[in-house]
């Protein structure tokens, strides 16, 4: 355990910063999980409302930095590309 003034409001600091992590991360799982779900029924209407929802949070996940501009592109593109097959 930190001993130090500093070294414990450094653990203070990492303790919020880490949840606030898990929950931005958390919430960019479960759209992701949504959209595959909503995929998987064949529903378009939905999949369409879910894609644009799922968008929406991956840059989200870019501004928080959550994600890699280039891998949320990576992921929008293939998502993109199921939704077509869909179609």
């Amino acid at each position: 355990m930190a001993n130090h003034f500093s070294a414990l409001k450094r653990a203070r600091q990492t303790e919020r910063r880490t949840a606030r992590n898990r929950a931005n991360v958390s919430r960019l799982r479960t759209v992701l999980r949504d959209f595959r779900e909503s995929c998987a029924k064949g529903d378009k209407a939905a999949a369409e409302q879910t894609f644009r929802r799922t968008v929406s949070a991956l840059d989200k996940a870019i501004q928080k930095g959550v994600l890699h501009e280039n891998t949320a592109g990576r992921y929008k593109s293939r998502l993109s590309a199921r939704l077509k097959a869909l179609k």
